[in-house]
């Protein structure tokens, strides 16, 4: 069977890219409409193309492909691939990766990063592809329907817990706070938020983001904690980022709020993301009763 590498089309593409995606990686949120959503608002500087490995006319695996533009380094480039478990072995991977890493080199990326399981098969086809592996990273899952939550406390004085929809009306101090936080993420490539408009349309106006489940601590009226709250149509439910301004840390305000936010929706799953060295937010998610559910490695390769 002939595997053929192309362009994603949306909305055409959309479901069988989403449902590739959720085979490969169960723990991360997606949905056809988030995928068309994502390439009709890449920003321009991203050089955003997703790829679609087909095999017999069915989509078997996808990539998300671009360049990391809100990063001060320039010509980084990443290639975050999945292939359906079924189709694995067949050469829908390396094929993707191939014209990914084309794709860059043409682009001005002078290395590519990608995001690969911590398991020996996905270690072996990542280092037979020239990638060397560099920081872990954890999936982290936590059973909402019978977790022990911790008990909602009254917030100290001055402090109000809000849902991100009080900000309706002006998301830029929200915008701050998230630029602000993820300056300080733990990771190999740093990111600068920088684009408020672009923050609107591609962070605030994504069709995953819920505003009601997003909890704000609110002190004098500035937003110093948030937990950003996905849900993609099912049960479950994510946190993309949680941030909190430098010197109002570790009181787990925000987060604590929001999972209460969704159980008492109706969400029965919750997950989350931590960088490796990221330890106080491990701390943070361990006391809530999250468990490690996978490790992803991220590997590097030099281009040219």
């Amino acid at each position: 069977m002939t595997v053929i590498v192309r362009d994603f089309r949306a909305p055409q593409d959309a479901a069988g890219a989403a449902r590739v995606q959720r085979a490969a990686l169960p723990f991360l949120l997606v949905s056809a409409e988030s995928l068309a959503f994502d390439l009709a608002h890449a920003h321009p500087l991203a050089r955003f193309r997703p790829l679609v490995a087909e095999e017999d006319g069915a989509i078997v695996g996808t990539a998300q492909v671009g360049l990391a533009h809100d990063s001060p380094e320039p010509g980084v480039g990443y290639a975050n691939v999945f292939v359906h478990p079924e189709h694995r072995g067949r050469g829908a991977g390396s094929s993707i990766v191939r014209a990914a890493e084309e794709y860059l080199a043409a682009a001005g990326a002078t290395s590519v990063y990608s995001w690969v399981l911590d398991e020996p098969a996905h270690r072996s086809f990542a280092e037979r592809l020239g990638y060397r592996p560099s920081r872990p990273a954890y999936f982290l899952r936590l059973d909402l329907a019978t977790a022990k939550l911790p008990r909602l406390r009254t917030p100290p004085e001055g402090v109000r817990i809000v849902p991100a929809s009080a900000f309706a009306d002006d998301p830029r101090p929200l915008f701050e706070l998230d630029a602000e936080t993820t300056a300080d993420e733990p990771g190999d490539v740093d990111a600068e938020f920088t684009d408020y408009e672009h923050w609107l349309a591609e962070t605030w106006g994504h069709p995953l983001f819920s505003r009601e489940l997003t909890s704000v601590a609110v002190v004098d009226g500035r937003p110093v904690a948030f937990s950003a709250a996905r849900t993609d149509g099912s049960a479950r439910y994510g946190t993309s980022m949680t941030g909190t301004a430098g010197d109002f840390r570790g009181r787990g305000l925000a987060k604590n709020d929001s999972l209460h936010r969704a159980r008492a929706a109706g969400f029965t799953e919750a997950f989350t993301g931590n960088d490796a060295g990221n330890g106080p937010m491990l701390a943070i998610n361990k006391w809530f009763g999250y468990e490690i559910c996978a490790t992803e490695v991220r590997h590097v390769r030099t281009l040219g």
